[in-house]
């Protein structure tokens, strides 16, 4: 059976645009999928990348252009302005790393509740209200927002690390333990292929 260890951020768009786009592709060929958490901006500063506001201006249109085409492909609303974008991702990643530890509940749907609460709902991800109702709505303890705090920082941190080692620059990113690795999420069809043994 594949492993497939998923770095993301819950700021990324892509990372929303992605949807439940692994998870299909996870059930559909019995792979297993630990979920990743990391500091984006760390991960950038580590490996090449610029954030959103220091990219040149031809970037960031395309960007403005991209992030609708993708999210009308995929039959998603995006506000491409978030009302509460960037934000402290810490609180929402910490809680994810608590549920994945805890069980119970499903992981992905949690990752994709808080992606959707940034750039569908206007809420902050940063708020332990926001991060508790996400948590719930996926089949959690809601209290997890609170007790893995501790060990929910020292993984993020970890996080940031394996992903560097393993060669990851950007999110989202899959790295399945054949050794190949797969950027975005317009790469999800390489992924499945390459799980089918195709590609």
């Amino acid at each position: 059976m594949a492993h497939i260890d998923y770095y993301f951020s819950t700021l990324s768009p892509f990372a929303y645009l992605a949807g439940a786009g692994l998870e299909e592709i996870a059930a559909r060929h019995g792979a297993s999928v630990t979920y990743k958490p990391l500091d984006i901006m760390a991960l950038f500063a580590r490996t090449g990348g610029t954030a959103p506001a220091e990219r040149h201006p031809s970037r960031n249109a395309y960007r403005a252009q991209e992030l609708p085409r993708q999210a009308r492909k995929r039959g998603l609303p995006l506000n491409l302005k978030p009302a509460h974008w960037p934000t402290n991702p810490a609180p929402s990643s910490y809680a994810i790393i608590a549920a994945q530890n805890a069980g119970g509940g499903d992981v992905g749907a949690l990752v994709q509740s808080v992606l959707r609460a940034c750039w569908a709902e206007e809420r902050d991800i940063a708020e332990d209200a926001v991060v508790r109702e996400c948590l719930q709505q996926a089949g959690f303890d809601p209290a997890l927002a609170d007790t893995g705090l501790l060990s929910g920082a020292e993984t993020y941190a970890t996080n940031l690390e394996e992903a560097v080692n393993a060669g990851v620059f950007g999110a989202p990113f899959y790295v399945v333990d054949s050794g190949q690795s797969f950027w975005g999420q317009d790469r999800l069809e390489d992924l499945d292929l390459h799980l089918a043994g195709k590609l």
